[in-house]
């Protein structure tokens, strides 16, 4: 089967049909009650094996995904998140399995947004009982249930449930989530950092827009067991915010769609224009933390690349299995200079970067 095609198969015969036992789970957060639907506060939660005949091969980022559903639509959502990518990485292949129940209470009830907890291996990220995934990251299997609203509302069954689950996987066993857009400028890969808000998506485009070739917009991700610093991302959609429409009119008139962080975005594929120049990865020459507020002048300063380490340790999501390479790879990125662009204009940021670009400094 190739790339992104839908196949039906009868029973599927992997690890589908493996019963899972999880002991002693006890989840408790602010959102307990939303879990407990779920009967994960119980010490005992047992999965019965599905029985699901349509079964896809999906590549987000370029990592294989098998999904494997008893449902056409889910399988439509997944390949409007994925199925630009093709694959990049040698991996055996991640598996999610989505039950659609079809009758159910409540099943034409669109669920409220879910909450999400870790307990030692398995990340559980539940709107009510009848939708919710349960995602093994040692083993990198997720299974999960949704109701005929969620199916019928794509985006949140995409962002909420698809790539929510698949992405944690993909963080945990196959690369470090860097919270970055990432851009090719002169041919240097330039990651661009910062806290939510930092303006990273803002720069990477505005520069896509000037010259520079987009990679990602405000995550990208570091392959394990690799010895440079390549990185890839999504570079078949921007996400704004609403307000973005102010510095970008051309953004004016899309709809604004929810996001698995819960902010609202307005989502672009990047084939609306055709003269930005994009690219699934980049090698990272340059580290770039923004800092957009006003002050006593604009500038580029190096930063000791020691100070960088705690901000992207504090988004690694690891297992005691995971860790050693999540840092391993870490310790690699941070072999690139790393460096604060203090500013306010964006001409004059491009600029600065463009001169960083070509001078190295």
């Amino acid at each position: 089967m190739t790339g992104n095609e839908n196949g039906t198969t009868g029973r599927i015969n992997l690890l589908s049909n493996t019963r899972w036992v999880n002991d002693a789970i006890r989840l408790r957060t602010p959102h307990s009650h939303a879990l407990a639907s779920v009967g994960l506060s119980l010490n005992r939660e047992l999965i019965e094996p599905m029985k699901l005949s349509q079964e896809a091969m999906y590549f987000p980022l370029g990592f294989p995904l098998r999904i494997l559903s008893n449902s056409a639509a889910i399988h439509a959502a997944a390949a409007k998140s994925w199925g630009y990518f093709r694959q990049a990485f040698p991996h055996r292949p991640l598996e999610m399995r989505i039950d659609l129940k079809e009758d159910v209470a409540g099943a034409d009830t669109l669920p409220p947004e879910p909450v999400h907890s870790v307990r030692g291996h398995l990340f559980v990220y539940a709107a009510d009982i009848n939708n919710f995934t349960i995602a093994d990251l040692n083993e990198g299997r997720a299974v999960g249930c949704v109701t005929r609203a969620t199916v019928a509302s794509p985006n949140y069954l995409r962002y909420y449930m698809l790539e929510a689950t698949a992405l944690v996987m993909v963080a945990t066993l196959r690369a470090v989530a860097l919270h970055g857009a990432c851009v090719r400028v002169q041919d240097r890969g330039i990651l661009l950092c910062g806290d939510s808000g930092a303006g990273k998506s803002t720069l990477a485009y505005a520069g896509a827009r000037s010259g520079w070739t987009f990679v990602c917009d405000d995550a990208c991700y570091l392959p394990f067991e690799r010895e440079d610093r390549m990185v890839v991302g999504n570079c078949h959609q921007v996400r704004f915010r609403p307000s973005a429409c102010t510095l970008f009119p051309e953004i004016e008139g899309f709809p604004i769609t929810p996001r698995a962080t819960g902010k609202p975005s307005v989502e672009v594929s990047t084939s609306e224009w055709p003269e930005l120049a994009t690219a699934d990865a980049a090698s990272v020459d340059h580290i770039v933390f923004l800092n957009r507020s006003p002050g006593p002048c604009q500038e580029l300063v190096p930063v000791p690349r020691a100070s960088a380490w705690p901000w992207f340790r504090q988004h690694v999501m690891a297992t005691s299995g995971s860790r050693p390479l999540q840092e391993g790879a870490l310790s690699r990125l941070l072999k690139a200079e790393v460096f604060e662009l203090r500013y306010q204009e964006m001409n004059w940021a491009i600029d600065r970067i463009n001169q960083l670009a070509t001078s190295g400094q």
